[in-house]
């Protein structure tokens, strides 16, 4: 019989989003996404989609390519680079551009992070 290999790292269960709140920076309106520990640490093919449907439960108005775009940078990076960032900052006013432009510019395009 083979050998079952077992992770000791638990599976990360949601709810992967604490809580949202809309923030007025020197740039423009920005949306305060804060984790949960366990959102720092999913890992499971459909826990970014999850994660982006809590932020969308908590504020619908969240709703938009460029806000999302922003999140899955923010999910896939921000947790390797700044795995202890209090929150990710998504802003309406970020042109849309592509994965490419979103890595280079540290997720933040058309201007960095105030």
């Amino acid at each position: 019989m083979p050998e079952v290999i077992t992770s000791s790292v638990p599976a990360a269960l949601p709810p992967f989003i604490e809580r949202t709140t809309w923030v007025q920076t020197p740039l423009g309106r920005s949306l305060q996404v804060v984790p949960t520990a366990s959102g720092r640490r999913a890992q499971g093919a459909g826990d970014e989609d999850a994660a982006w449907k809590e932020v969308v439960a908590k504020d619908a108005t969240a709703e938009s390519p460029g806000m999302r775009m922003q999140f899955g940078c923010h999910w896939v990076f921000a947790r390797i680079l700044e795995p202890n960032k209090p929150s990710w900052n998504l802003e309406p006013w970020r042109p849309v551009v592509t994965d490419r432009e979103m890595v280079d510019a540290r997720c933040n395009p058309g201007g960095a992070e105030e």
